[in-house]
């Protein structure tokens, strides 16, 4: 059973099905408004399977924030190509030569050190320009404990080339088993996100997810191709958008040229 990284909507984890019905039976319960959902279209992204965080913000595409001020910039779309299966970035990166702190909250189960550990141990075996460090508190990005029925959450790069500064998890959801293979590879998904890497299968999320065909759609954060990244399916990546229950996904060579591309 596979399950929106990390971001299926209910418990009971339904996939993205393409049904209308059931798109506005589950935003209704979300308490999701009509107005909002059109501007989250008119930005780019899916309408379906929408889901509300406890700080009032939005969670689209499974684990993708937005904030309700994102819902009002209607800035132009940056979409470079439209391909694929090809991996995709977006349109702001973390800039410089530099060292990327992440901070675990003490709310947190222990697990999550574990895996943010084990995270930092695979992004540094890459030797990028960008390197991380775990750090007890005031981590450039914050992982930390959420409440509600998704997974996981986490934004896009700044444009002053920061990487976004909170993975929001839901460890009760998660829980704390295999901490250095699935919950590493949830939170090194997340983090993807953060220094601006998009979901391989942007271009249809059915291909790990099920369901019906899905754009996601280019939005306001672009969906840039990283040249070198295959054409064909990956049905291993790191930054697929849905994953089974328990799985490890470690970088594999398309994940590395893509990495290795950007940074």
């Amino acid at each position: 059973m596979k399950a929106p990284l990390f971001l299926t909507a209910l418990a009971t984890a339904v996939l993205l099905s393409g049904c209308s019905d059931k798109e506005a039976a589950v935003n209704q319960a979300q308490d999701i408004s009509a107005d909002a959902l059109t501007q989250i279209r008119q930005l780019g992204f899916s309408a379906e399977n929408v889901q509300r965080d406890e700080d009032g913000n939005y969670v689209v595409e499974g684990d993708i924030l937005l904030s309700p001020a994102d819902l009002s910039n209607q800035a132009a779309v940056q979409l470079l190509r439209v391909g694929q299966d090809e991996q995709y970035r977006t349109t702001n990166t973390v800039s410089g030569t530099r060292t990327i702190t992440i901070s675990v909250s003490s709310q947190l189960p222990s697990a999550y050190i574990t895996a943010i550990d084990e995270v930092v141990r695979r992004f540094n075996a890459e030797n990028l320009r960008i390197t991380f460090s775990r750090v007890s508190a005031g981590g450039n990005i914050s992982i930390v404990r959420a409440s509600g029925s998704y997974l996981a959450s986490a934004g896009f790069p700044t444009s002053a080339g920061e990487p976004f500064n909170q993975v929001k998890v839901n460890s009760r959801s998660i829980g704390t088993a295999n901490p250095t293979t699935y919950i590493a590879t949830i939170l090194a998904h997340e983090i993807g996100h953060c220094i601006g890497f998009r979901h391989t299968d942007y271009m249809d999320r059915s291909y790990s997810c099920g369901g019906a065909t899905s754009n996601e759609g280019a939005s306001t954060v672009g969906a840039v191709l990283i040249p070198g990244t295959p054409s064909a399916a990956d049905p291993n990546s790191w930054m697929l958008a849905c994953i089974g229950s328990g799985q490890n996904r470690p970088f594999n060579a398309n994940d590395r040229t893509a990495l290795g591309y950007i940074y």
